[in-house]
């Protein structure tokens, strides 16, 4: 993988991850780096799914990218319930 593609996972982590926040309700407790790896982690397995589904996977794919989101939202989810919550507030 080029400097440049991983460039574009980081960027790409970001914003399905930060979509990904956006759309579970409630306040997480997570930090950013993490919301950007499950933002990647997310897009991996989105387009993993797409492809064993047999659909196009190159340029702008409307389900590729629905999968992407709602693992991500899943990944949102589950670290919100594993990740350890800061006390005094």
């Amino acid at each position: 993988m080029t400097v440049g593609g991983v460039i574009t996972a980081i960027i790409f982590g970001a914003i399905i991850g930060a979509l990904a926040r956006l759309l579970v309700p409630g306040r997480q407790n997570m930090p950013i780096w993490l919301t950007i790896l499950v933002g990647i982690v997310a897009a991996l397995i989105g387009t993993a799914i797409a492809r064993a589904l047999n659909l196009k996977t190159h340029g702008f794919n409307f389900w590729e990218l629905l999968f992407q989101i709602v693992v991500a939202i899943i990944g949102v989810l589950l670290v919100t319930m594993l990740w350890p919550r800061r006390s005094g507030r």
